[in-house]
């Protein structure tokens, strides 16, 4: 909370679906406004494949080694979606100009583990490195976990122990001190990989559980089903490591969760927050989901935020009471429902009239609100508009022609309320090697979605 004001943030790029042959790349971004380089891509590290889709990011030691001397924050670890390919990138020599340290070779990841389609990176207290899965080499779905050497960063085999394993795979948190893990799911990777179909809703090929594991065995003990096709996607605890209760995101039913322990010492979920489709014309369906995508909770555990792709707007809520959470901020950067596009929204149960096209700096913003990341004081709440390459060619083909956006909103912390900071935008449509697609948001020193405290 009180670390020193971010300078540079990490944030991968993708160019998979673009239509552009350049292989995704870590982006160094500039956030000092004090700086001649201010909103600038200052650094590139191009991967040396093609195809990979980079989409999350992690560290090799993070809070969970408070007190050890011997970790250093000094890796970023960047699992390929796609590709299944996962690279360790060297920020310790160079925090300004991270170099590729090592490849770990896809065919590793499906012998030794008998998984694919790598997610989500968190190092654990033991040094060891653990990423969530969506599937097996094959793209059916399957909800284990890798497990990297924090010093070699070789393949040690499969996290998870015992016959039982969940059908599908995403994100996850742990909380030793409750002695569990919980996963979730978003859906069956050979069908969502190359966009989404409507007609694959009811199929149960998209997630409905939370799946909760014990953090000593390794076992998985117990589902929490959150509804049909609700597609779980981010989770988070709060970040008191006492504290046995956070929030998951639902996407498609566009929904936040919260979780929570029971007097019984078993898992439970109750629905907290619920954001109405809208009826429209002109899209996919007849009902708009507002597509959670993205969710953080603050430092002080104070405010919950999260990004609603479709409908275009970020919204913060008081959690001060973690059962009824409390509107308090929201603003409109995009999305699908904009005034003069090719949507006409017929009925909405929380605005009046659809809202503007976002411009900034002259630009007309493409995409909505995706990735989001807090600063650590809590005052800043940086946003990118990509969501994954086949997604965003097919609801947002603006997002492909013309790059995504870098955002930053002013948060007032004492009452609640997010404004648009007018000068801050880093365009990822000017890179040299075209438009490309940028998605998540690292700190060097760690952040609000990277970092568990045991």
């Amino acid at each position: 909370l009180k670390g020193p004001r971010e300078e540079i943030v990490y944030v991968p790029c993708i160019y998979r679906n673009t239509g552009r042959k350049k292989p995704d790349f870590l982006a160094t971004v500039d956030v000092n406004p004090k700086s001649p380089h201010y909103c600038q891509v200052i650094h590139r590290l191009p991967m040396p494949n093609l195809g990979d889709e980079l989409h999350h990011s992690g560290w090799n030691a993070c809070s969970s080694c408070f007190g050890n001397a011997t970790k250093k924050r000094n890796r970023l670890i960047l699992p390929s979606f796609i590709s299944s390919r996962i690279y360790v990138v060297d920020v310790g020599t160079d925090l300004r100009a991270p170099r590729l340290f090592k490849v770990v070779n896809s065919e590793d990841v499906f012998w030794k583990c008998n998984l694919g389609y790598p997610h989500t990176s968190h190092c654990l207290g033991s040094g060891e490195i653990m990423i969530s899965t969506l599937g097996d080499p094959a793209g059916s779905g399957k909800g284990g976990f890798i497990l990297l050497d924090g010093e070699t960063f070789e393949i040690k085999g499969n996290w998870e122990k015992g016959d039982k394993i969940p059908p599908m795979g995403y994100d996850f948190w742990y909380q030793p001190r409750h002695n569990v893990l919980i996963s979730t799911e978003w859906g069956i990777p050979k069908c969502l990989g190359y966009g989404f179909d409507p007609n694959d809703l009811k199929k149960g090929l998209y997630g409905r559980r939370l799946n909760v594991w014990d953090w000593t065995t390794h076992t998985y003990v117990q589902a929490i089903d959150v509804g049909e096709d609700a597609a779980p996607l981010e989770i988070r605890f709060l970040h008191n490591p006492d504290a046995a209760e956070g929030y998951v995101g639902c996407t498609i039913s566009s929904a936040i969760h919260r979780f929570y322990k029971t007097e019984q010492g078993n898992w439970a979920a109750e629905k907290v927050i619920q954001v109405p489709s809208k009826k429209v014309e002109g899209w996919l369906l007849p009902d708009m989901p507002g597509f959670i995508t993205d969710i953080l909770i603050s430092l002080d555990d104070r405010f919950l935020y999260f990004s609603n792709w479709l409908h275009g707007d970020i919204r913060q809520y008081d959690i001060s009471n973690t059962r009824k959470p409390k509107l308090v901020g929201q603003v409109f950067v995009g999305g699908s429902i904009t005034k003069g596009g090719p949507v006409t929204v017929r009925r909405d149960e929380e605005l009046q009239s659809q809202p503007d096209p976002f411009f900034i700096k002259g630009k007309r913003v493409p995409g909505g609100p995706q990735m989001i990341q807090l600063s650590l004081d809590g005052k800043r709440l940086y946003v990118t508009t990509s969501l994954y390459s086949a997604w965003d060619r097919q609801f947002y083909p603006d997002l492909i022609k013309d790059g995504s956006v870098m955002l930053q909103l002013d948060v007032d912390t004492e009452q609640g309320g997010l404004t648009v900071n007018e000068s801050f935008l880093v365009d990822f449509g000017k890179e040299p090697d075209g438009p490309c697609l940028a998605h998540e948001i690292r700190y060097p020193g760690g952040d609000c979605t990277s970092d568990i405290w045991v």
